[in-house]
This record gives structure tokens, C-alpha cells and sequence, in this order.
């Protein structure tokens, strides 16, 4: 098999950057967003139930961080498919080695990456540029009884956004800090 796909182990267990691979000519290029076969090879061993497709108007803007508990945990394929964002994700498995630690990636447009977030992560971002366009497939439909969130200005997650935030929803502002309370996932 070919593969159309490279797949970077990061610093979370689990996490990798996918390095597509286009084929170019004269006419543009044509590139693979998603195959269930290679990325099986990395643990995906469910299909893709929902893709979902966002626009984000304003650079500075933060999303996030989002997750959802089991039994209605997610794996997420991101991409940045127009603009460019500084990425997050913090692991919340209360059994892993990396729990509560952060990897922050950049994705842009241009750059033919994309991440594979396993179950148990959290996830936002923010716009590096105005008009960002994001392309999520996940592996579990939204379940909003299973919905979790950290806030992303937490000063225990310590989140180093690059840029000063011009928008963020209220829900998002008003998701719970961490406290001893939090078990994690």
C-alpha cells in the first residue's frame, strides 16, 4: 500500500501529527484528508460518525477546551483548512502518565498537518489570522449529557495563548477551573 499519510508520535500518548501527503501537477494538487485503513495502523479502530466544520471570523479568538466523557469519549481528526491557529490539547485521563499536560501545535491552511487527538483529550485553539476554517471529524456524534470543559484561561493549565484574546464565548469563559474536584476522565 501506498501511504499517503505520515504519522509523528507527539509528547502525549496517543497523539500524533498526520503529515498529508499531496500529489502535485500541473493543475493543482489532490491530497487524502482521511483513510480508514492507515489510520487504523495508529489505533483508530471505530469509523468516523460526524464531521463538523467551523468558521472563525476574528484572529485572537479562543475555542475551547472541549471534550466528551465517557461512555461518548471522541477521537478527533483536526484540520486547519483555511487560515492558521495555535492549537491546544491537555490530556484528562486520570491514569496517564502525561495527565493535565498540554501540547500546543500550530495548523495552518498551508501546511498539509493535521492532528489525531485520542480519547480523553481536551481541545481549543485560537485564530492566528481573521476567517480561520476548521474540519473536525470525530468518532462518536455529540452528546451534550456527555459534554466536559476546562477553561482555557486557567491558571493551572498555564495555556501561553500568543495572541491577546479578542473573543471568547461566554460559555466558553465560564467553564469550570480545575480544582481538587476534578477526577479527570
Amino acid at each position: 500500500m501506498s501511504h499517503r499519510f505520515e504519522f509523528v508520535s507527539l509528547s502525549i500518548p496517543g497523539l500524533y501529527r498526520v503529515i498529508k501527503k499531496p500529489q502535485n501537477d500541473s493543475r493543482g494538487f489532490f491530497c487524502r484528508s482521511f483513510c480508514a485503513e492507515e489510520f487504523r495502523e495508529i489505533g483508530l479502530a471505530e469509523s468516523i460518525a460526524q464531521i463538523n466544520h467551523t468558521l472563525t471570523k476574528k484572529r485572537g479568538s479562543i475555542r475551547g477546551m472541549h471534550f466528551q466523557n465517557p461512555p461518548h469519549a471522541e477521537v478527533k481528526i483536526i484540520s486547519c483548512i483555511r487560515g492558521k491557529i495555535f492549537d491546544v490539547v491537555v490530556d484528562v485521563r486520570k491514569n496517564s502518565p502525561t495527565y493535565l499536560h498540554l501540547h500546543m501545535e500550530l495548523l495552518g491552511a498551508e501546511d498539509n498537518t493535521c492532528l489525531y487527538v485520542p480519547k480523553g483529550l481536551a481541545h481549543g485553539f485560537q485564530t492566528l489570522t481573521d476567517d480561520c476554517e476548521m474540519l473536525y471529524l470525530h468518532s462518536q456524534s455529540y452528546e451534550k449529557s456527555a459534554e466536559g470543559a476546562l477553561n482555557p484561561m486557567d491558571p493551572k493549565l498555564a495555556i501561553d495563548w500568543p495572541l491577546e484574546t479578542s473573543e471568547i464565548s461566554d460559555r466558553d469563559r465560564n467553564h469550570p477551573m480545575i480544582d481538587a474536584g476534578f477526577k479527570g476522565v
